[in-house]
């Protein structure tokens, strides 16, 4: 049997397997799944059409799966998923979708999301990512893996941020940022390669001199947005497999950068 607390408020209609631990106070809606090892803890509230995997841990006075906080949204079932083994800390605050965005707001598997954070409706968080306190993203902001999220960082609505990016302390972000970029200010300002998140990754040498070289072409080498897309195209043809998929990720990246990217 689950470990449910008696004073927990959980609809009969909710789909709770039975290893989940739910602490005190908790109240849980009817259109709430959660799925194997999962914890929740004290004083959680899940709502609306959520989805939450295996072996996660909520801490207390989150609200998670409550509607989006958009005037367009009209009572539609929209849904929240949750992937598995995240990390989900004090008062967060997680919305569903809206159809006009595609009607799902979805975090991904192995995230660590710290206090205060805020992911508002359609926004795409990949897996393994880390978002410290009191970092917030605004609607449809799309995540990629490996990102790290540095406290009091906000994110503009429609901007996407690409895999293994550093968004630093109070960064205030309105252009989407290229896989591997460390940034920060306000407004935000490219600053190099994570190197030191790609070295912890098991990056070799090459491929993070090859992430280097693809960054100089888009920053350093006076180029305009399509001169960088056909230099990096070059450069991927030139390299090795190990170094060209990192390359194409850039490349990539700026055909679908919808806002502009970080300067």
């Amino acid at each position: 049997m689950a470990a449910i607390h008696s004073t927990a408020v959980i609809d009969p209609k909710a789909e709770l397997d039975s290893s989940v631990e739910v602490g005190p106070y908790t109240i849980i809606g009817p259109h709430v799944r959660i799925g194997a090892g999962t914890k929740v803890g004290p004083h959680v509230v899940i709502d609306g059409h959520t989805t939450i995997g295996s072996d996660n841990h909520l801490f207390q006075f989150s609200s998670i799966g409550a509607q989006p906080q958009d005037k367009k949204w009209a009572g539609e079932a929209t849904r929240l998923e949750i992937g598995d083994r995240n990390t989900i800390r004090e008062f967060c605050t997680f919305n569903t979708g809206t159809v006009q965005g595609g009607g799902v707001t979805r975090l991904g598997d192995d995230n660590w999301i710290s206090a205060y954070v805020h992911l508002a409706h359609d926004c795409l968080v990949g897996n393994n990512t880390i978002f410290s306190n009191n970092a917030q993203l605004a609607g449809h902001v799309e995540i990629g893996d490996w990102v790290i999220m540095s406290g009091f960082a906000n994110v503009h609505q429609f901007c996407k941020i690409g895999a293994h990016a550093f968004v630093g302390m109070s960064t205030s972000l309105t252009q989407d940022v290229p896989p591997f970029v460390l940034l920060n200010g306000n407004p935000a300002q490219a600053h190099g390669v994570n190197i030191e998140g790609l070295k912890r990754r098991g990056f070799t040498r090459e491929q993070i001199n090859g992430v280097r070289t693809a960054y100089k072409l888009i920053y350093r080498s006076g180029l305009t947005l399509e001169e960088s897309k056909a230099a990096l195209f070059e450069e991927e043809a030139a390299s090795s497999p190990e170094v060209a998929q990192h390359i194409r990720a850039m490349r990539e990246f700026l055909g679908v950068a919808s806002r502009g990217i970080v300067r």
